[in-house]
């Protein structure tokens, strides 16, 4: 579209980006893809630019609005960044519909979302539970423990998933290349606040992640199977290895949280 002074709108369809109906549009002349929500945060800076913002809170503010929102439509994102490529449109700078603007190497947010939309994940263990006498506690951070004797090297988050605030929750299971999730038993079933995590991790379709399941109860304890139905139908790769503690864990118990680590990072 011609708009004048010898400059011109280009419409590129962004499909599920994060939108059915979602549409970038770039500025010739001037070089602005203005990206609709695409390469966005829910994040604001005094600065407005890219440049002017905390580096380390841009990035993790950027993978988060990815981890949460785009990574269901990571295959859309893959082939729209080669689209885009395709076309040989010049991009001095990115203007999303919110979040900063990128204007200093804009295009390193197009190497992120690359980098993310490939089964991304780095070397971390993500622990998520909620307890009711203290219990499944113990186990979830006896794991944590034997993961730092087991992997020295492997970055290790614990959440009690009925406190956490569940976007920062579901961004380090992104990062994550393995999760333990724990719950006791109540009336036959798991917690909800622990089902409803789980629910959420489904519907952000993640990849090629291993996890295990754990758990207390006192009377009939179906927690631990439950849980591996449930992070199996969520796409998780599902370790035979899992801790079902009655009552309270005892030594031998927590014992097995090094040889389930090791099913997990292995």
């Amino acid at each position: 579209m011609d708009i004048g002074n010898g400059k011109k709108l280009v419409f590129v369809e962004m499909k599920m980006l994060h939108w059915p109906d979602s549409m970038a549009t770039y500025l010739t002349g001037d070089n602005i893809l203005f990206s609709n929500d695409a390469f966005g945060q829910h994040f604001a800076v005094g600065g407005l630019f890219n440049d002017t913002a905390d580096q380390c809170l841009l990035e993790k503010e950027a993978m988060k609005y990815y981890a949460n929102i785009l990574n269901p439509f990571s295959s859309f994102v893959t082939k729209k960044l080669e689209e885009i490529k395709s076309l040989g449109l010049p991009i001095d700078v990115i203007a999303p519909s919110h979040g900063v603007i990128w204007r200093k190497d804009p295009l390193s947010i197009f190497g992120k979302y690359a980098e993310w939309a490939d089964d991304y994940q780095e070397d971390q263990l993500t622990i998520v539970y909620d307890t009711m006498w203290e219990g499944t506690a113990a186990i979830a951070h006896e794991i944590a423990e034997a993961a730092a004797r087991v992997s020295p090297g492997t970055a290790v988050k614990v959440f009690n998933c009925s406190k956490a605030d569940k976007n920062e929750m579901m961004t380090e299971v992104f990062r994550s290349r393995a999760v333990a999730v724990g719950s006791p038993t109540v009336g036959n079933d798991i917690l909800t606040s622990v089902s409803s995590t789980i629910h959420f991790m489904k519907s952000l379709k993640f990849r090629s992640k291993r996890a295990a399941a754990f758990g207390c109860y006192g009377w009939s304890g179906e927690s631990v199977k439950i849980l591996k139905e449930r992070l199996a139908d969520a796409g998780f790769l599902v370790a035979d290895e899992s801790i079902r503690s009655m009552w309270k864990p005892n030594d031998e118990e927590l014992a097995s949280a090094e040889p389930l680590v090791r099913a997990l990072l292995g």
